[in-house]
């Protein structure tokens, strides 16, 4: 077998639970690996600072997480156009895109931090910040800022990578960056004592360090890929990759960066319940993170998958890739709910050892089963959604999703009905169900079967 073969997928044919799976596995090791260096951030500033800590790195991470949705709302619209256009066998056209897609995003994240930055007391006022933690969010947001360009161009070129049908590369490169980041955060916060900021800066070495070795594995394979890259792709805008860019891009964006919003609304009103309950939103965010990252490795695989078979004209495909997708992640919302119910102490008490904030989380039990099947049961949908390329469909779904109904929700268990931080969980939990009603909708009006190139 060519190395050529083993780089580009051909998804079209083949068994599909194989398939499937064998593509999905590295993603949902490379998920987990960032969740797990994510989490020891949380896990040692926790341990370090106390609930201040855990309190700065979840209001400074939100914020400067925002920037990096709007690099991935973009890299996965990358990603189904690099599956459609290998589906549609238009590989020569590969190279254009892909150094359009890098140019553009780069711009647009030196474009966004330097406001962010600008403007970054501001921000975290309108997170209403504890002021036992204002000092160590504003260090973990000025350093994840300042350095969110590496962690745009790791997504940009992983991305491309997923595009191709290889997932395989990008868990190597970010198993480097994990390992690499949890020996910087043993260091920076523990042995030098910097704290929070010493907590993003090892984060984004780390992303620096995948970035450019997965844009090194792009560039040096080239020729097994099946197109050149050439320096001046990555040096000018091509308007009609651009357009194609943009058509799916700007609705993929929006779509994550309008979820985000309702999150950092949702989360700016639990901040002002106190710094426990600030602290405690920060592992929910976790929670969050470990029910979307392992949802989201099936969404990415089944999105290049669909993606391939919708440009080949091959619906039946589509159709069992969907239904192995539903299985296997009401298989695993069940075991994460399991484990949660049976096991709430030990969970929590994994980034603290404080009784109130535990005591928190016991009352938060119900709505984390929520949180799981909500991410379940929007993940078949996502993929066929972004799979298929409509961008329509994508914007109806950022409005829905982000603004109306989690922020609504929010605001109605919330405040109206008294029910204070719970009901903000409760609301943005019953709102991650929106995407799938709409995905069911629009799989039943079946206009997913006709390619958007």
């Amino acid at each position: 077998m060519s190395a050529k073969t083993l780089i580009i997928h051909d998804f079209t044919q083949g068994d599909v639970a194989k398939s499937l799976f064998s593509f999905a596995l590295p993603l949902f090791l490379s998920s987990l690996l960032q969740i797990v260096y994510n989490m020891v951030d949380m896990v040692i500033v926790g341990q370090v600072l106390g609930p201040p800590g855990l309190s700065a790195v979840t209001v400074g991470g939100d914020l400067s997480h925002y920037l990096m949705l709007f690099a991935m709302g973009f890299g996965n619209a990358s990603q189904v156009i690099v599956a459609q256009l290998i589906g549609a066998g238009r590989r020569e056209e590969l190279g254009r895109f892909i150094g359009t897609m890098f140019l553009f995003l780069e711009l647009c994240t030196v474009g966004a931090s330097i406001p962010c930055l600008w403007f970054r007391h501001g921000l975290l006022q309108l997170m209403h910040t504890p002021a036992e933690a204002y000092t160590e969010a504003l260090h973990y947001m000025i350093v994840c800022t300042a350095g969110h360009l590496f962690i745009s161009g790791y997504n940009a070129a992983a991305a491309v990578l997923r595009g191709l049908g290889d997932s395989r590369h990008p868990f190597l490169f970010i198993s480097a960056a994990a390992i690499l980041n949890v020996l910087l955060d043993i260091l920076f916060v523990i042995v030098l004592q910097w704290g929070a900021g010493g907590a993003a800066l090892a984060t984004v070495i780390s992303q620096g360090v995948s970035f450019l070795a997965c844009l090194a594995f792009l560039l040096r394979h080239e020729n097994e890929l099946g197109f050149r890259l050439k320096t001046g792709d990555f040096l000018r805008l091509d308007g009609e990759k651009l357009g194609m860019l943009l058509r799916l891009g700007v609705p993929m964006a929006l779509k994550s960066c309008a979820i985000h919003t309702s999150k950092l609304f949702v989360n700016m009103w639990i901040n002002s319940y106190g710094v426990l309950t600030s602290a405690f939103s920060g592992i929910v965010a976790k929670l969050n993170n470990v029910s979307n990252q392992a949802s989201n490795a099936l969404n990415t695989a089944g999105s290049s998958m669909v993606g391939q078979n919708i440009s080949a004209g091959k619906p039946e495909r589509v159709r069992r890739i969907l239904g192995t997708i539903i299985v296997a992640v009401l298989t695993m919302a069940t075991l994460f709910s399991a484990i949660l119910l049976c096991f709430p102490r030990a969970v929590y008490g994994i980034f603290t050892d404080n009784l109130d904030v535990l005591d928190i989380g016991l009352k938060f039990l119900p709505i984390g089963v929520l949180i799981f099947y909500g991410s379940a049961f929007r993940c078949p949908a996502n993929a066929l959604i972004n799979g298929s390329g409509h961008y329509k469909i994508n914007f109806v779904t950022a409005l829905m999703d982000g603004f109306l109904m989690r922020i609504g929700l929010s605001v109605l268990f919330g405040l109206v009905l008294g029910m204070k931080a719970y009901g903000f969980w409760l609301g943005d939990a019953i709102g991650g169900f929106t995407p799938f009603f709409i995905g069911l909708f629009f799989y039943f009006s079946g206009k997913w079967k006709k390619a958007i190139i």
